[in-house]
């Protein structure tokens, strides 16, 4: 099976965290979404806030990464929550604006609506979309 692009969903404040960490999460720590990641398969986060739960608007792409080799895991964080987990080599990237790639990417076609598939969390996107999010982050990400 060939490696396949992903965008995940989180602020800006959660994503600095797996970054640091070396992982993602998503959902609010689901493992189902996670499962269908595979060693190699390409993913960037779009972060529409700084902060979790924020009225910080920012609506950009705030890391670049390739899924690691192994499952996904249950980590603690504390205070009886216990997300799931994938290990995830992030690149270095500049943060990028979504607004101003809209009318390049193929899952933001037609325009108006471009930010329905961003409420399920994570979604699949075309290999010339992670590309053009690369680019504007200043990154390559190969699988």
């Amino acid at each position: 099976m060939s490696a396949r692009a992903w965008i995940a969903v989180a602020s800006a404040e959660h994503v600095r965290i797996g970054r640091a960490g070396g992982f993602m999460q998503v959902c609010h720590g689901k493992a189902a979404p996670l499962r269908r990641l595979r060693p190699g398969d390409r993913v960037a986060y779009y972060s529409p806030t700084g902060t979790f739960r924020g009225g910080d608007t920012l609506q950009a792409f705030t890391a670049l990464g390739v899924v690691k080799p192994g499952e996904v895991y249950q980590a603690d964080m504390g205070g009886g929550f216990h997300p799931f987990r994938r290990d995830v080599a992030w690149n270095d990237a500049r943060e990028a604006p979504i607004r101003p790639l809209l009318g390049a990417l193929d899952f933001a076609a037609g325009g108006r609506n471009w930010g329905y598939q961003l409420r399920f969390g994570l979604f699949g996107v075309s290999d010339h979309d992670m590309d053009v999010i690369a680019e504007a982050m200043g990154t390559l990400v190969e699988a």
